[in-house]
């Protein structure tokens, strides 16, 4: 990346200048076109390494010679030497050799299943390794040992992080921070081992990696590993300057100067192979950047040009999806500084800023809630401009200061990449904006300034500083998609898209950007959202397909996009093991039915717990005997409570008029009909509903997304309820409903909640802000004021006529049953990390190491 940008620099500067563009041959070990290592990880997405691509040089203007391997530098003669032989000479000659991956040298580290973290070469090899096999362990809990953990939960494996140093991410977050992050990527099922040394990979019989055995403290632990990936961090790639004689660190790193010279005044090094003036190895893309430009600047002109005197090494990225952001002096290193911090433990954010005595911001370090890095880090060096911890407390919370990149001057540098002010975005944008009528986009301004083609870190200021300027401003649901989710729905329904890949490749915000180079991974946003829409509109894909088979959640590509539980069709427990909730329509069971749960809890050992949805929750199962528990149960008539999916939970009842003597409507028939009509069906958010025999309401029905309440006449529905951390009453929306109107009014309200919801909005929500109010809704939904019933209630028809329970076609499938086991060559073994205590007669996790 870092040459890629000294390229473009320097031809940049010669058509500036107007003069001829130098004569420039680019050498690259890599049998491929520069690419963004910054993003290797979004490979795993879609694993198509073009959309890695960065932007290819004008013709004819560089001539690349790959793969090649430079293997010596002949100063005297100025040429260079391929492995191959061939000799090229040089006027001038620049070492953007990067670095190499760090490998403990701990026994059989080279054993096969043993790799890397670097390449496209790396990952593809890792996934095709992954394939069949069920767990692996990342060596490194840093920056690149987060994304090759990331990679490994996306392939399907259970992953365990191993890192010497006493936290994640030792060189960007304090303890505070690490806290927050491990809790979050704990609750993911990742197993955490902080402060463990690496003591030997070891192998089986044949020789092949198989687990790793590690220490802390006085204990040796042993975890399971199919397949190791060792990211404990790079070294410079120094060796050919070495070997011509050029000065290097003690350390590594080839030294230069301010302009990027080595101690051959004819030889650059630039990027993390370059050990710069103030005695720092870089190993971030904005400081390789600089270095870039200054030595483009310097070769260009023949003069001083452009210093490179130093970096700012701020960071934000996300990881496993936890924010995470550091900048400036994020420990506090500087003489007399002091601290002010929030700490949220209940949603695991953490924020911090160091402050200098005489009030200057230094840095912080933000963990789960990064909204305000740009502008924060924007403040370096300043006065802020208001209290400290004013501005870490959470928007909406009493007494906090929201500043907003609008809020700073024109000066502060808002993309430290390309050194990018906001007065520079602003002007962009006011430009951009007299030319055309469209909405200004964040790829526009990075056209115009560069700012946001980096890292990335700073799109979030750009799209807050075009929607304060009224030049549009995108609501999109993410960086890969600038429609909202409602639109997308709208797309994907009239399309009859059936793929996430599909939808990106059409309708992303690299294909709505012409001439800009193609985005074709997804994050933690868009893709959870979009498996939610196409699992929604699974039935309707089918019937316009004229399939009739609704696709599962587990089906090809559509299983990459699930969250953590649906991914195993179970909910993940704190200890690693999962909770199996079957369905019990309207609390209803029969003695029978209840043996059979009560024999598989005893069978498999799990914890029996009475839910407040009227169900039995068995917890404690292990991953392989999942599909062992399901078949017991489908095969006594159960089938999947869903209480792992975003999708109807429950539908609660009383007993009603069959049994109470103040019931007026059979309440526990409608709660068993409502239920069987809408399970399955997915959502923006969980569906709770309950049905009340009688205005006594002991089935708490106005606490629920859709309520419902007999009266003599018939029922009233009642919706946009919910309790949790912010209980909302439900809405009255209709009254003496009868049998049929009452569903066809439900089958409109779910239809059209999933339509225009946003993205994990709960009905409460977006009943309160739906345009027009109650009132607007009611008329929607019960006079048809906009003509929409029709299409509304097909979405329902289709849904259950194309339901299948999620949990018997895995059992009908064996490649589904195959994702189902904790370790490959033993598919019944249970881990041994999971363990457990009893407790009151039953069982309660035992918290081991990794699990806390």
């Amino acid at each position: 990346m870092v040459a890629h940008r000294f390229v473009s620099s320097l031809l940049e500067h010669a058509q500036d200048d107007g003069r001829p563009a130098p004569a420039v041959t680019v050498f690259g070990a890599e049998d491929r076109p520069a690419y963004d290592r910054v993003r290797l990880s979004s490979w795993f997405d879609d694993r198509d390494p073009a959309g890695l691509h960065l932007d290819p040089y004008p013709d004819g203007a560089v001539e690349v010679v790959a793969p090649a391997t430079v293997a010596s530098v002949d100063r005297e003669a100025q040429t260079v030497t391929t492995a191959d032989g061939a000799v090229r000479s040089y006027d001038t000659l620049v070492l953007a050799t990067g670095s190499r991956p760090f490998v403990p040298p701990v026994e059989q580290h080279q054993a096969p299943g043993c790799f890397v973290y670097r390449t496209l070469d790396d990952v593809e090899a890792i996934a095709a390794y992954a394939d069949g096999r069920a767990t692996g362990v990342v060596v490194g809990g840093g920056l690149l040992g987060l994304e090759a953990a990331k990679a490994l939960t996306s392939l399907g494996l259970q992953t365990s992080v191993v890192e010497f140093a006493p936290r994640l991410m030792p060189l960007q977050v304090d303890d505070g921070g690490a806290a927050a992050l491990q809790a979050r990527i704990a609750e993911l099922g990742v197993n955490l081992l902080t402060g463990t040394r690496l003591d030997r990979v070891l192998v089986d019989d044949a020789g092949v990696a198989c687990a790793v055995q590690a220490i802390r403290g006085e204990e040796a632990v042993t975890v399971e590993a199919d397949i190791v990936v060792f990211a404990a961090g790079v070294r410079p790639e120094d060796s050919l300057a070495r070997a011509a004689g050029l000065d290097v660190g003690e350390r590594g790193g080839i030294v230069v100067d301010k302009l990027c010279r080595t101690s051959d005044e004819r030889i650059y090094a630039i990027g993390e192979c370059a050990l710069a003036a103030d005695g720092r190895v870089y190993g971030l893309v904005a400081p390789g950047y600089q270095m870039a430009e200054a030595a483009a600047a310097h070769i260009a002109a023949e003069s001083e040009g452009r210093a490179f005197t130093g970096a700012d090494t701020s960071t934000k990225l996300k990881l496993l999806g936890v924010e995470v952001a550091s900048f400036g002096d994020a420990f506090g290193a500087a003489e007399g500084s002091m601290a002010a911090t929030y700490s949220d433990s209940r949603r695991r954010v953490y924020r911090k800023l160091t402050i200098a005595p005489d009030g200057r911001l230094l840095g912080g370090i933000l963990v789960g809630d990064a909204e305000d890095y740009g502008t924060l880090r924007a403040l370096v060096g300043e006065q802020p401009p208001a209290a400290p911890e004013q501005l870490l407390l959470p928007a909406g919370a009493a007494g906090a200061v929201s500043i907003g990149p609008a809020g700073l001057p024109d000066a502060a540098v808002l993309c430290s990449c390309h050194n990018v002010t906001k007065g520079a975005i602003c002007t962009a944008i006011h430009d951009l904006a007299e030319k055309s009528d469209a909405e200004v986009t964040p790829k526009q301004v990075g056209l115009c300034t560069k700012a946001g083609t980096g890292c990335g870190s700073c799109v979030t200021s750009i799209k807050s500083l075009i929607k304060s300027s009224g030049s549009g401003g995108s609501s999109g649901l993410c960086e890969h998609f600038t429609q909202s989710r409602s639109e997308l729905y709208t797309i994907i329904r009239r399309d009859r898209i059936t793929t996430f890949a599909e939808l990106l490749a059409k309708h992303g915000a690299a294909a709505q950007a012409q001439g800009q180079r193609a985005v074709n991974d997804g994050c933690d946003i868009c893709k959870p959202a979009v498996g939610s829409i196409l699992a929604s509109l699974g039935g309707l894909l089918a019937e316009a397909a004229g399939t009739g088979r609704k696709p599962h959640v587990l089906d090809g590509g559509q299983a990459a996009l699930q969250d953590t539980n649906d991914h195993v069709l179970a909910n993940l427990q704190r200890n690693g093991s999962y909770s199996v909730v079957p369905r019990i329509p309207g609390g209803e069971i029969t003695p029978d039915k209840l043996i059979v749960i009560g024999e598989v809890a005893r069978d498999f050992g799990l914890y029996t717990k009475i839910t407040g949805g009227q169900r039995i929750d068995l917890f404690g199962a292990q991953m392989a005997d999942l599909p062992k528990i399901w078949r017991r149960l489908v095969d006594a008539g159960f089938e999947s409570g869903h209480a792992y999916g975003k999708a109807l939970r429950t539908v609660k009842s009383c007993v009603g008029s069959t049994w109470c003597r103040y019931g007026v409507q059979d309440s526990v028939k409608m709660a068993i009909d409502l239920e069987l009509r809408y399970r399955g069906l997915r959502a923006p958010h969980k569906i709770k509903m309950a049905v009340s025999g009688c205005a006594r309401e002991c089935a708490e029905a106005q606490s629920k997304d859709v309520g419902v309440i007999a009266t003599e006449r018939g029922w009233n529905l009642y919706v946009g309820g919910n309790g949790g951390a912010r209980p909302r009453h439900a809405d009255l929306l209709a009254t003496d409903l009868d049998d049929d109107a009452l569903i066809r009014t439900i089958d409109r309200f779910l239809a059209l909640y999933i339509a225009e919801a946003d993205r994990l909005e709960r009905t409460a929500t977006w009943v309160e802000r739906y345009e027009g109010g109650l009132d607007r809704l009611r008329s929607v939904l019960i006079d048809d004021a906009e003509d929409r019933g029709a299409d509304l209630e097909a979405l329902i028809a289709a849904h259950i006529d194309a339901y299948t329970d999620e949990w018997r076609a895995v059992l009908d499938d064996p490649v589904k049953l195959a994702r189902f086991a904790t370790f490959v060559n033993a598919p019944d073994a249970p881990d041994p990390t999971v363990a457990f205590v009893p407790e009151r007669g039953q069982i309660k996790p035992l918290l081991t190491l990794g699990r806390r």
